[in-house]
């Protein structure tokens, strides 16, 4: 994903017209993992529709090898993307579910996605750099199809938890501080969104390679697989409000040395390593959250919500913000309305988030931030 503004560009499309394909692909996440957690809530083998979910997805893309428009484009991302996000917070509760008591364990299974996606922007850029972004359609299809393959390799007997939830999802939704929290994840991954849809090509119009443009986002996963090995510690010593609480605060950090200090490769690698926090420790506490409260047959709509809210609406705007004004006003100014948006998450999480009920026991998850 880090290389598709960069091939979109070279097709010839302009910043508003990368922001919507963008944004078709966040927009998905708003209703794919709801409508597949509603489908799936009968069935009590879900490996099954993550396997359909994949080998759909493999389909649909298959399309952008095609000569396409940009209507095509955003239609076959759409579509592709709405099976890709379906089977993403569905394999969330296949693996909890598998793991069963042993949640400790979590963060040394998502962990291999951090490694793969290192593999993949650090070695796919240097293939690029070599073959031409035209190839890029083959790779990540080509990637895509052995996530077919490996899912094919898990166990299919893991059991939906169907225990009674405590509380209703209308209830739990009706809660100031759940309210609160999904509108800091809203707004702290719509702040994401001149990162993830932009950042590629502020690096090669600066003069970066696509081999350097993968090395920069792999210094960030990083960074986030380093805070993950260490949180636990850290915890020790910080409560789970003081993490989100400096986790916003770094992230304001860190869209404001995005935005001003783009050229100078210091800063920018110091920005990098703030994505251990800008995503890595924020993202924690969500997964956190999402498991304390939304518990039995409750927890499948739970991690759709959070994947619909903060990837899905949240992304989508970002997206959508970041295309629309990018031209307009510069990356200075589009990654510093970023920074202001993280500054309102920072003031609803001081004044409404507070965890008074949870310990510092917690579940790692690893690898999300390229969903």
């Amino acid at each position: 994903m880090p290389y598709l503004g960069l091939y979109l560009q070279s097709l010839g499309y302009v910043a508003a017209q990368i922001g919507l394909v963008f944004a078709s692909i966040q927009g998905t996440k708003i209703i794919a993992p709801n409508i597949w957690a509603w489908i799936s809530g009968g069935r009590q083998e879900i490996i099954k529709m993550v396997r359909l979910a994949a080998l759909l997805s493999v389909v649909f893309f298959s399309f952008m090898l095609m000569n396409n428009t940009l209507m095509t484009i955003i239609i076959i991302s759409f579509l592709f993307s709405f099976f890709w996000n379906a089977l993403l917070s569905q394999f969330e509760v296949v693996t909890l579910n598998l793991l069963g008591d042993e949640t400790e364990s979590y963060g040394k299974i998502r962990l291999w996605g951090s490694i793969g996606f290192i593999l993949a922007v650090a070695g796919g850029g240097w293939v690029l750099d070599f073959i031409g972004l035209k190839h890029w359609p083959v790779i990540t299809l080509v990637i895509l199809s052995l996530v077919v393959l490996a899912s094919m390799f898990v166990r299919g007997d893991q059991r939906v938890n169907t225990s009674k939830a405590e509380g209703s999802m209308l209830s739990l939704l009706k809660n100031k501080q759940t309210i609160a929290f999904f509108i800091i994840l809203f707004l702290i991954q719509a702040s994401h969104g001149p990162y993830y849809s932009f950042f590629s090509i502020s690096l090669n119009e600066i003069g970066f390679t696509e081999t350097e443009v993968g090395l920069l986002w792999s210094l960030g996963v990083i960074a986030e697989i380093v805070l993950f090995m260490l949180m636990q510690r850290i915890l020790n010593y910080l409560s789970l409000r003081n993490v989100l609480l400096i986790s916003i605060l770094l992230t304001i950090v860190r869209w404001l040395i995005m935005g001003w200090f783009l050229n100078n490769m210091t800063m920018l690698i110091i920005a990098q390593t703030l994505h251990a926090v800008s995503f890595g420790a924020f993202h924690l506490v969500g997964i956190q959250f999402v498991h304390k409260h939304f518990t039995g047959d409750n927890q499948v709509k739970g991690q759709a919500l959070y994947s619909s809210i903060g990837f899905g609406v949240g992304g989508m705007c970002g997206s959508l913000i970041a295309g629309y004004f990018w031209a307009l006003i510069g990356h200075e100014w589009v990654f510093t309305i970023a920074a202001g948006l993280s500054v309102l998450a920072l003031y609803v999480a001081w004044q409404w988030v507070h965890f008074h009920h949870f310990t510092n026991k917690i579940i790692i998850d690893v690898g999300r931030s390229q969903e």
